[in-house]
């Protein structure tokens, strides 16, 4: 066998195995339990409301009757696309800041 290619127990390997694979443990609990968390975003003074969990998954969107009742088309289709990508930004966030420790910065 060729010198340096020798990975044989005593080179410590199985120690770095065990400690990646304890960190992708930890990483799939932090995703499950981001899954349960969720964040609410508004648009139109409280008119729309979108939640959404921190895996990203819309959860519910309410739209008032007030709102119903004097809404074109088009501005409560904006206020919902608002509201979403509102819910969205802070659901990229809150997985940020829950993974972003355990998978070393990378983007979710």
């Amino acid at each position: 066998m060729a010198k340096g290619f020798n990975k044989g127990p005593s080179m410590g390997g199985g120690g770095m195995m065990q400690q990646l694979q304890r960190m992708q443990q930890q990483l799939a609990d932090a995703q499950e339990k981001l899954a349960d968390e969720t964040v609410t975003a508004t648009a139109g003074g409280g008119a729309i409301k979108v939640v959404m969990t921190g895996d990203q998954k819309c959860k519910s969107v309410e739209i008032s009757a007030d709102l119903l009742k004097d809404a074109d088309a088009e501005m409560l289709q904006d206020l919902v696309l608002s509201a979403v990508n509102m819910a969205l930004d802070q659901s990229r966030e809150l997985a940020s800041q829950k993974l972003g420790p355990l998978a070393g910065g990378l983007p979710f």
